[in-house]
């Protein structure tokens, strides 16, 4: 018996039964929360191991909820919203959600984006630290903490899984594309200019740290972590 636990929070009690019917089948345990504010006071008593959470809540909305918890964890968030607006996405990525469902969906596929979240939450969870090292620089993927020139730089997540990406390969370039599959793990329809905001603000956090690497920008293709 999986003993995944997932809150799911949606304001909609008819889409609220029917992604647990789905879910329990899946033996999952199912915690619910129709609001905001009690999504957040569920998320704190039962810790959750996954997060659907909508967009369009009373009380606090999806965005102020996955604000409010990504404050303190990294639990996965994967946003519902009937919304398909680009401006949607990106505010969620920023945020710090790992996928984006809109609705109406097909409940195979939630299921089938619910396990390939967890899928890479385990991996990212695994004892094998994940560490990269270079002139003052180092960045800890397994304690997800960015040190530059000694220092322990206050960095989201997706931030510090962005530049963990690029510098585990460094020299190598990624197109935008790339870096939104890998980083935040699926097939993203829309502008890929959250990549952009999210490497500018890594330059603003690295900047005259070394003169051995650099965050490059490859125009017309992506970006890649050079070295010396």
């Amino acid at each position: 018996m999986d003993n995944t636990k997932i809150l799911v929070v949606d304001d909609d009690e008819n889409i609220c039964e029917l992604l647990c019917l789905y879910l329990k089948k899946e033996n999952y345990t199912t915690i619910v929360a129709n609001d905001g504010e009690q999504a957040v006071t569920l998320f704190e008593k039962h810790s959750p191991d996954l997060i659907l959470l909508d967009v369009m809540l009373p009380r606090l909305d999806g965005w102020q909820v996955c604000r409010e918890i990504r404050k303190k964890s990294d639990t996965p968030i994967i946003m519902l919203t009937a919304k398909g607006e680009t401006f949607d996405k990106i505010l969620g990525l920023e945020l710090g959600a790992d996928d984006y469902i809109s609705k109406p969906f097909d409940t195979k596929e939630v299921i089938a984006r619910i396990k390939a979240v967890l899928r890479r939450s385990d991996k990212k969870n695994s004892s094998a630290e994940q560490k990269v090292s270079f002139d003052n620089l180092v960045i800890n993927l397994t304690n997800y903490e960015l040190i530059v020139k000694g220092v322990q730089v206050d960095t989201p997540p997706k931030e510090l899984e962005l530049i963990f990406r690029l510098a585990s390969n460094p020299n190598r370039v990624y197109t935008r594309d790339q870096l939104l599959d890998e980083v935040w793990g699926f097939d993203y329809y829309g502008d890929s200019r959250t990549v952009d905001v999210h490497v500018k603000r890594l330059r603003e956090k690295l900047e005259g740290a070394s003169t051995e690497w650099s965050l490059k920008t490859v125009w017309g293709v992506g970006y890649k972590f050079e070295t010396k």
